[in-house]
């Protein structure tokens, strides 16, 4: 196999490796330039490095260490003494702890080990939900409890602590949704908000929330809350000052060094790379030094998981078996949580991951890493109501992060398709998600914490124009009560209540009005996950799938297809058969099913009354104009399309049932998204009359020409 990837040559003495050309090599290293700038200028304490251990979970001697063996043996636990008295003695601190450090499991347990048992609960905050529920398990088996007593987690419609909890895992947005009862977070003395750097909408809210919260508490005399911000990366003068110059503190401590090596010349694919990469790894390292590669969403994991099954079915390949495992979002939670058992002696372990796995998750066994150096990044423009989908470069500091997970048992190894000039020309840390997303949902969330968005001490506040138009969009839903954005109305309230996007939310409170509230869970349960038609990339796979994919289609769009689809998958007792033999991605499937059961019960804890329209089909489509109603366009003479709200030139996505047809007048789509030229993704058929019926005065009827 040749290879398009330059690295290490035969005469590197120090290389495990058989390579034909050379890669430009570096040790990642606390000492170097990239991390000169975290260290705080003003910290007193002083950190060990390192440790004795050579392996993972044994020591010198190549004895098995136990669990509290292994926690003593952490760079944390060294000096939980001294960091205890900072953390102790302040109000507010920035943590800087190099990943492997131990600073995600032992900094809560040694505030709870040290402090009395009434002293209240410990909150640690992660941006994915799978990484809540891996780390707490841990936490508990260090604390030798069943999970949900001492240690517990929360995350998303799973709640599994008790009075007894202490220490709580959990997802940003899970405490998100806590501050909406209590703005105090009374229930709370020390909230850690951990992985700080990934900068989601919900981690940018919580730092003004809490930061609120401890302010409220101090004026009001009630018990103090100390909030303490995590991460191996970020930018500290940035933190430092945003939370009252609060002090930060370097913790110093790789576990295990790990070698960087990047492409010599610029990658034309890093998809071949990437694969080329791995397959000269496997041929050349031990059964047990287990591999992770980073790509950028789920449609390129599952289809290199397939190429590197083929190879090594076709035994193209020597070496020992492989077994690939996905990581993504949308995966479901117990095919997440496979990743994490250990490999036997019997196969190597191949995870294919998107940036999932740059958090504090700790996979056994990771030996090399392989970064694709790419992400996949959704930006949105407020004027257009566009959203541009683009594949792009990472940052240096998720650069950092993905190297970082070979080093968490042993020495490690990260091999980077891309050159260390291109790793140059990289920004240093990624646009938070809060400047390049519709802010809507966040903006309701505020309203229902009763904070007025325009004076919310944001990190880095939005601009002036998404959030006018965030709040247009919600008086257009009737969220609240006038343009200025104050007060929510009792819809408004309800729509709080969805973790949704707010257009969606109204859907479902609408839908029982219009007799569909069955078939509306449906669709916006399979509409909040991945795509569950699956197309191969073998040509005459590709034929097959698409007529099997024809039995579903629905004359009048896509949304009552994906209603076909799943109507079809909750009828058979077979899911995996039938998804098989239809083409169509059991797991996506799989996912809105779960979405769809939690959305139910909240609609049945706002009492909304059970509904189906049956055959009557029309009403579903009147219902998706109640939320959708500024996603309408009508053709142009060119058989193009012209969106009504924002006058943007489109076309219906190829993927579309409705793609090539001539005689659709006017249409309603879930999203508008830009690639090579603009395309409306999730497109349905409606008589434009219908639309002064369901939304009256709303203005979009007198902007569609063939009405007029």
């Amino acid at each position: 196999m040749d290879s398009k990837y330059n690295a290490i040559s035969q005469q590197q003495q120090n290389s495990p490796f058989n390579f034909k050309r050379k890669l430009t090599n570096g040790n990642l290293n606390p000492n170097n330039d990239q991390f000169k700038r975290f260290r705080p200028n003003n910290g007193n304490v002083e950190y060990p490095k390192g440790n004795n251990l050579s392996a993972a979970g044994q020591n010198g001697n190549g004895k098995a260490l136990t669990i509290e063996e292994q926690r003593h043996q952490l760079p944390v636990y060294k000096v939980r003494k001294q960091l205890l008295n900072k953390i102790m003695s302040s109000k507010t601190l920035i943590v800087i702890g190099e990943t492997g450090c131990g600073k995600t499991t032992q900094i809560p347990q040694i505030i709870y080990e040290s402090t009395k048992p009434d002293f209240g609960t410990i909150a640690i905050t992660q941006p994915r939900r799978v990484a809540a529920i891996t780390i707490s398990k841990r936490v508990a088996l260090e604390q030798k409890c069943t999970i949900g007593e001492t240690v517990g987690y929360t995350v998303r419609f799973e709640d599994v602590t008790s009075i007894k909890t202490k220490i709580k895992y959990m997802t940003d947005g899970s405490l998100l949704r806590e501050a909406l009862a209590d703005k105090f977070l009374r229930k709370y003395r020390v909230i850690i908000l951990d992985e700080a750097h990934e900068r989601t909408i919900n981690t940018d809210i919580l730092f003004g929330i809490v930061k609120d919260a401890q302010r409220l508490r101090a004026e009001r005399a009630l018990p103090s809350l100390k909030i303490i911000v995590m991460s191996a990366t970020m930018d500290v003068d940035h933190f430092s000052k945003y939370f009252n110059n609060c002090e930060p503190i370097y913790l110093a401590g790789r576990t295990y060094p790990v070698k960087v090596l990047h492409s010599a010349e610029p990658q034309s694919d890093y998809l071949n790379a990437c694969l080329v990469t791995l397959f000269q790894i496997h041929k050349t390292v031990p059964v047990n030094h287990d591999v992770l590669i980073f790509l950028t969403g789920q449609e390129e994991i599952e289809n290199m998981a397939a190429q590197i099954r083929s190879i090594v079915k076709s035994n193209e390949i020597g070496g020992p078996m492989i077994r690939v495992f996905p990581l993504y979002a949308q995966l479901n939670q117990n095919k997440q949580l496979e990743v994490f058992q250990p490999s036997t002696n019997n196969y190597r372990k191949v995870i294919l991951s998107t940036n999932i796995a740059e958090t504090s998750l700790t996979i056994k066994g990771i030996k090399y890493v392989i970064d694709s150096g790419m992400v996949k990044r959704k930006v949105y423009d407020s004027v257009t109501g566009m959203d541009t989908l683009k594949v792009t470069r990472i940052s240096q500091d998720q650069a950092w992060q993905r190297t970082g997970r070979a080093g968490r048992e042993s020495e490690g190894f990260c091999y980077r398709a891309y050159t260390m000039n291109e790793y140059r020309t990289m920004s240093a840390a990624s646009m938070p998600e809060i400047l390049r997303s519709n802010i809507s949902a966040t903006v309701l969330q505020l309203l229902a914490l009763g904070i007025n968005c325009r004076k919310f001490d944001f990190l880095d506040k939005p601009s002036d124009q998404d959030i006018e138009s965030a709040l247009k969009q919600l008086y257009q839903l009737g969220a609240i009560t006038s343009h200025n954005g104050d007060e929510l109305t009792t819809l408004g309230w309800n729509m709080s209540k969805f973790p949704l996007d707010p257009r969606f939310s109204k859907i479902l409170l609408s839908a029982s009005d219009f007799g569909c509230l069955d078939e509306m869970l449906s669709i916006v349960s399979i509409l909040s996950g991945e795509t569950i038609f699956y197309l191969s990339d073998d040509p005459d796979k590709k034929v097959e799938a698409l007529k099997a994919h024809a039995k579903f289609e629905s004359i009048h769009g896509d949304h009552l297809t994906l209603l076909n689809v799943y109507n079809e998958f909750k009828k058979t007792d077979r899911h995996r058969t039938f998804c098989h033999d239809n083409y169509l991605h059991y797991r996506n499937l799989e996912y809105a099913h779960e979405v769809r059961r939690q959305l139910s019960d909240i609609c049945e804890r706002l009492q909304l009354e059970p509904s189906t329209c049956g055959s009557n089909l029309d009403q579903v489509r009147k219902c998706l104009i109640s939320g959708l109603y500024n996603n309408i366009a009508e053709m142009q003479r060119d058989h193009s399309f012209m969106t009504i709200s924002s006058r943007q030139k489109t076309k219906i996505h190829p993927s579309s049932v409705l793609n090539g047809k001539t005689n659709l007048k006017c249409i309603l789509f879930t999203e508008l998204v830009q690639t090579s030229l603009n395309f409306m993704r999730i497109v349905t058929i409606i008589d434009p009359e219908w639309i002064e019926e369901v939304v009256p005065n709303c203005g979009v009827l007198g902007r569609l020409s063939h009405c007029n």
